[in-house]
């Protein structure tokens, strides 16, 4: 039984229900190009990235830490094959040999700091999209059922057959966009993460040579 009075509120949620379904289907397709994009993205990401060795990098430290000045320093980097964000990082520390060593500690944990947020920032659509894409889905699957449930009710087996087309369509988008976003979110942090410990690890080398001089 519907209490006397809502029958008003109930037409309005309903005709603002209906009005999302078009926003809704929209955001999907917005959100799946720039997944399939993205996905893109990785795939030549992974195949043109070249990370350090473990043995370069073995190699790159002893180097750096039996380096006698700065500029021998900062060529041993610049010859490495790490990727040119963490020369630029190593280089910029190295650069302020001459400040004390708690200061120079400091900036080299401000300059990784500001790095990780840059790689982060890489992954933030496809972060936001494991989330807002399945509910994207659900919001696609719900909003047609009304409709398709009402056109049951009158025998309107067509309209009841396009309203669930609709919903198993979104359902599927948003649970894809989900899906991808994940993986791709996934393997670019795992990559980030790497490459941000390959720099801790360099930037203490780093530090630790030019306390010695």
């Amino acid at each position: 039984m519907i209490i006397q009075g809502t029958e008003t509120l109930t037409s309005l949620i309903h005709i603002l229900s209906e009005s999302l379904l078009t926003p809704v289907i929209v955001l999907l397709v917005i959100s799946i190009v720039i997944v399939i994009l993205s996905f893109g993205g990785l795939i030549n990401e992974y195949i043109s990235r070249k990370p350090i060795k473990s043995k370069d990098l073995e190699d790159l430290i002893r180097k750096i830490s039996f380096s006698t000045n700065v500029d021998q320093m900062k060529e041993e980097i610049a010859n490495s094959d790490l990727f040119d964000y963490q020369k630029e990082v190593l280089t910029r520390i190295a650069d302020n040999y001459d400040i004390g060593p708690d200061a120079r500690k400091a900036l080299a944990s401000e300059l990784i700091s500001a790095q990780e947020t840059k790689l982060i920032k890489k992954t933030n659509k496809t972060d936001i999209l494991v989330r807002v894409g399945p509910s994207l889905g659900l919001l696609g699957t719900l909003i047609p059922l009304g409709p398709g449930l009402a056109a049951l009710g009158s025998g309107d087996i067509a309209t009841l057959a396009e309203s669930l087309t609709i919903a198993f369509d979104t359902t599927v988008t948003g649970l894809t966009v989900g899906a991808l976003s994940f993986l791709i979110s996934k393997y670019k942090k795992q990559w980030y993460e790497s490459e941000l410990i390959d720099v801790e690890t360099v930037a203490e080398a780093v530090l630790e040579t030019i306390n010695k001089w």
